[in-house]
């Protein structure tokens, strides 16, 4: 039998390679490389040299290393701050991970200028610790979360960095080299409001039913772009993160864990479950790396779970619609306005919907729209509540409130509950509330807030579902003409 050999019409330019490259690896400034590579190669009066990118040390794909004689810094991200309430002026933030409590050793940032062969370089402005020493952790060795910010020098105000190393000595070549981020739309229109989520881990239950639920929802109360970052998930997880990235509802960021965490899967998942804390601080990660890419792109910013929703209650529909009245309500009581807008949690737990049974008319793999039972009791004020973040005034965030801001102490509104809450669907409470849970479940009421959406969720969500091929035809339908849902992984 002859063998016919065709050209491979998938292989790349040169060109193609870099941008798919960026794609993969958004710290990585392989287009400026690529560009300048010959140019910075040549002899110049400076004592630093450009780090060809192949000489840079990466830890688990997404992050580059720099060895200190005190501590070893992990690097995330690179971003350029040029918001009126910050104080530095133009900035670069860098984050990262840093394996010492107090980062003592002296640093200094290079900046690359496009058409430079020269960097400039700077001493580093300040470590921003992105964690309370009281939530654990607090000791050398492990990996903490920092905001590194270097000032812009001043002949170059006004002009982006293409990219920045960190190094202890002014003339080291670095093993870092990170693309400094700016995302602005050029019209300089911002649009409503972004969610972000952690990193994902659920690598063994297949939540992506109630994945697609809970993303049609959000849609309809006004998310923009929804931001995934992505550790290990179910194949129909990512089915379904795969088809709303394609109509643009959604982005997936992949994300490993830096300095030698495992990401493994399997193992990666039993580390998570095991060591809270390192957990939690490797959260913090996604959520800041979220907020500066998106800085000049929405007005607010929501970190939020999948079990969680920003309900409108009253006549409000629109997430935009309850701003539009919460705002000038703050500013009554604060007229210099507010990093923040929180809102109180309340549970919506599953034995509390069970005891009620289902609703006829409402299918029942529609998780939340079957769950119209909970606690009659919010958890405490200022306790497990979510936010909308202005990306203009805050400088850092945890997951529930912003740690540091511009200008000064973060001040958060507490949005009246007539207004919006969080609602929190869970099989069982917060560990840290195991006490109060039995209280929660004994004092219950009716909540159909989320029924003004039921028609037009369900027409979506049966959409979707259809579309994945996640249903199973049978001869008793629901009045879409479709029977209970199945995956093809089950088939």
């Amino acid at each position: 039998m002859e063998i016919v050999r065709r050209e491979n019409s998938s292989l790349l330019d040169d060109d193609q390679l870099v941008r798919d490259v960026e794609s993969r690896i958004p710290s990585l400034p392989i287009a400026y490389w690529s560009k300048n590579k010959n140019f910075l190669q040549q002899k110049s009066s400076t004592c630093a040299k450009y780090p060809s990118i192949f000489e840079l040390e990466f830890n688990n794909i997404y992050w580059q290393t720099m060895r200190t004689s005190n501590g070893t810094f992990q690097l995330f991200g690179a971003y350029y701050d040029i918001r009126k309430n910050s104080l530095l002026g133009p900035t670069v933030r860098i984050l990262g991970m840093i394996d010492r409590i107090e980062p003592k050793v002296k640093t200094y940032c290079q900046f690359w200028f496009d058409g430079q062969k020269e960097p400039f370089i700077v001493k580093t402005y300040e470590y921003k610790y992105i964690w309370y020493n009281k939530w654990g952790n607090y000791k050398q060795g492990i990996y903490q979360p920092y905001l590194i910010a270097c000032q812009i020098p001043k002949p170059f105000h006004g002009v982006v960095p293409s990219s920045v190393s960190m190094v202890e000595k002014e003339c080291d070549t670095a093993t870092n080299n990170l693309r400094v981020i700016y995302n602005r739309p050029p019209d300089d229109q911002k649009k409503g409001f972004a969610v972000c989520v952690k990193g994902l881990d659920f690598l063994y239950d297949d939540l992506s039913v109630r994945l697609i639920e809970w993303i049609e929802l959000l849609n309809m109360l006004g998310a923009d772009k929804i931001f995934f970052y992505n550790l290990q998930v179910h194949p129909n997880i990512s089915k379904v993160l795969n088809h709303y990235e394609q109509e643009g509802k959604v982005r997936v960021i992949p994300l490993t864990l830096p300095g030698g965490q495992p990401n493994v899967p399997g193992f990666q998942h039993l580390y998570l479950t095991k060591k809270t804390n390192h957990k939690r601080q490797n959260e913090v990660i996604p959520y800041n790396d979220c907020l500066y890419k998106n800085l000049y792109l929405y007005d607010y910013i929501a970190l939020l779970d999948i079990d969680e929703v920003i309900m409108p209650k009253g006549n409000f529909v629109l997430w935009s619609e309850l701003m539009a009245k919460v705002v000038p309500d703050s500013l009554k009581v604060r007229p210099e306005g507010y990093h923040s807008f929180n809102f109180r949690n309340v549970y919506f737990l599953d034995d509390q919907q069970h005891e009620h049974g289902w609703h006829k008319d409402i299918p029942k793999y529609m998780h939340m729209l079957q769950h119209v039972y909970r606690a009659k009791n919010y958890t405490k004020p200022n306790q497990y509540v979510k936010c909308f973040h202005n990306p203009e005034k805050v400088l850092t965030l945890h997951n529930h409130f912003p740690l540091a801001c511009l200008g000064g102490v973060c001040k958060s509104y507490p949005v009246d509950t007539k207004d919006a809450h969080l609602q929190h669907y869970r099989a069982d409470c917060v560990n840290t509330l195991k006490k109060s849970c039995e209280e929660f479940r004994e004092n219950s009421e009716e909540d159909k807030t989320i029924w003004k959406y039921k028609d037009e969720l369900i027409r979506r969500t049966i959409k979707a579902l259809d579309t994945l091929g996640f249903f199973r035809r049978s001869s008793t339908m629901y009045g879409s003409g479709y029977g209970s849902t199945t995956h093809s992984s089950e088939r």
